[in-house]
């Protein structure tokens, strides 16, 4: 089974406690799947300590940090594709290198940037 990699819509959702957000996490969780985060994305959806349903959420999650050659890549990935969003391509570069999909809540962007990666990743909407 590949891994999964969130993206800030997906922490919103939790956040609001989303009911379907909540019980696709849990399915997941109990197959096995640690679903990984990157550490920007965290900053993305992050607005204060009292957000204790993202906090709980992200307890079930794994928050990956950018390294310098996955900065470059995320990069890389943002020229190709002729779009902005660093957090997106930051999502994008993560799920490429664990060869993870990647659940969204903007599916056209990310599409867009799995495209220009050529990354073998499959987008979900949220």
């Amino acid at each position: 089974m590949m891994g999964i990699v969130y993206d800030a819509g997906v922490l919103i959702a939790a956040d609001k406690n989303d009911p379907s957000c909540w019980l696709m996490h849990r399915a997941r969780l109990e197959k096995g799947l640690l679903p990984l985060v990157p550490s920007e994305v965290v900053a993305q959806a992050s607005r204060s300590s009292r957000q204790v349903q993202l906090r709980r959420f992200l307890r079930g999650c794994e928050v990956v940090s950018l390294d310098e050659a996955g900065a470059h890549r995320a990069g890389e990935i943002l020229a190709k594709s002729k779009t902005s969003d660093v957090i997106d391509a930051i999502v994008v570069e993560l799920a490429t290198r664990t060869d993870s999909n990647i659940l969204t809540s903007d599916p056209v962007d990310i599409r867009r940037l799995v495209a220009a990666s050529r990354a073998k990743a499959l987008v979900f909407l949220l």
